[in-house]
């Protein structure tokens, strides 16, 4: 079976909701900008990105083929850190984003990728803490683009899949 060579990527706003493949990735997977993967229907597929593209829930990978490969959110293990008072959410945000950890932020509470010394560091603080499986969507940061200048098809990244990484499992 021959890989699947992406031609370009579509941000969600721009997709127009039909697929015939998706991947499901996890988040440190959805934002390598390098990566060889399988579908679900268990075709190979690789991209090369430009860097800084976090490819989201929604999105869309168009191949040579023109066939559409949806990007979906897969589950994985998270630390939930909850609490009813919002000044010790935000101290929590604080002390996460001071050590430069992906977090999510949810009405009263903070998801961030599993780590049992954060972990400790939270309850310390006072928070509750426990462990979920979930989609993580984590904040782009202060600095991240927010205009998706890639949804202009004149935008649209070629692929170079023998360049992507090899998908380490």
């Amino acid at each position: 079976m021959d890989e699947l060579m992406l031609e370009a990527y579509q941000h969600a706003s721009a997709f127009d909701g039909t697929w015939q493949d998706e991947v499901h990735l996890v988040f440190s997977e959805r934002e390598r900008s390098r990566y060889r993967t399988t579908t679900a229907n268990g075709q190979e597929i690789g991209w090369f990105l430009p860097r800084g593209v976090v490819l989201c829930e929604g999105d869309a990978l168009v191949c040579d083929n023109q066939e559409i490969v949806l990007i979906r959110a897969a589950t994985e293990t998270l630390t939930e850190a909850s609490s009813d008072d919002p000044h010790l959410l935000l101290r929590a945000a604080y002390h996460l984003g001071n050590r430069h950890v992906s977090l999510q932020i949810l009405p009263g509470a903070l998801r961030f990728p599993k780590d049992h010394v954060l972990e400790e560091m939270l309850e310390g603080l006072g928070l509750t803490v426990r462990s979920i499986d979930d989609a993580f969507t984590p904040e782009s940061g202060a600095y991240a683009s927010h205009s998706h200048a890639h949804e202009d098809p004149s935008a649209m990244t070629h692929a170079h899949p023998q360049d992507a990484d090899q998908a380490s499992g």
